[in-house]
């Protein structure tokens, strides 16, 4: 018979959880980023990481802070993660990865939990290894620098505003989310074509491994939407994520969001699997 059991794992855990993340770089990247950099202590992490062990040996993971996220996680190890979850109550702003674990854990955590503001059921995950062949790269695209912070901002909140719906300045007068901003902003990961001091297209790579780097926050400004500033904005982002980053890039866009959908594909992006969001 097998043996089984879940706990919060140790910086000790740090190489064994490490080992399960790096499995699936894609799939994996976002929470491989933050434990990369801030390792398993969850002070540092700004969150708990919680390990299904199976016969002795760390199988599955989920990370449990402001997302709750399921890793490589079996069905067993989901019904041990959602156990886990109802007993500590809700902490999280989201439940999100990839499509069938999640799925999982939210019909566990449903009735307790819900119900939710909005479930995004259905995610294509999309990647790309090669600069786009047919899109040619927007030339005015480029690094934001720490000085444009305060014109960055408000295209950066429209865009959170548009894709969640709610502000990110709710509730500590969006303090974490600034600092979120200027941290992706110092370490050059946040994209844009600037005009007349006003944002025209945005996009921030908000995790990035060795192997593996995600693209988030893209955005168009209402007045220049219809012209092809997010294709030719993107392949500028790829070319430069690849170039400078990592070999894979990848994203996570709605099943209903056609247009964009449609954009990507045709600069080279590729679906690989499904994400799920449980929004709160």
């Amino acid at each position: 018979m097998t043996q089984t059991t879940t706990r919060v794992l140790e910086p000790s855990d740090l190489g064994a959880a490490l080992a399960v993340l790096e499995s699936e770089p894609v799939a994996n990247a976002f929470v491989t980023s933050r434990v990369q950099i801030a390792g398993l202590d969850p002070w540092r992490l700004g969150g708990e990481m919680w390990g299904w062990y199976a016969d002795g040996r760390l199988r599955s993971l989920c990370y449990s802070g402001a997302n709750l996220v399921p890793i490589c996680a079996t069905p067993e190890a989901v019904r041990a993660f959602a156990d886990r979850a109802r007993r500590a109550g809700r902490r999280c702003s989201s439940i999100v990865g990839p499509a069938e674990p999640t799925t999982q854990l939210w019909r566990l955590l449903e009735p307790g939990w819900g119900p939710a503001r909005e479930v995004r059921a259905n995610q294509p995950l999309m990647v790309t290894e090669s600069p786009s062949a047919d899109v040619p790269p927007d030339p005015l695209v480029r690094r934001v620098r720490k000085e444009e912070m305060d014109v960055l901002m408000p295209a950066c909140v429209a865009m959170f505003t548009e894709e969640v719906g709610v502000s990110p300045l709710a509730g500590d007068g969006g303090l974490l989310y600034q600092a979120r901003v200027a941290e992706l902003v110092g370490a050059g990961r946040s994209f844009a074509r600037i005009e007349d001091g006003k944002v025209v297209f945005k996009a921030e790579i908000g995790a990035t491994t060795s192997q593996a780097c995600q693209i988030q926050g893209v955005w168009v400004a209402p007045e220049f939407r219809g012209r092809g500033y997010s294709e030719t904005g993107m392949a500028a982002v790829v070319r430069l994520a690849l170039a400078d980053v990592a070999p894979i890039v990848s994203l996570y866009v709605n099943d209903y969001n056609t247009p964009a959908r449609k954009s990507y594909s045709r600069i080279g992006f590729r679906e690989v699997g499904t994400f799920m969001s449980v929004l709160f």
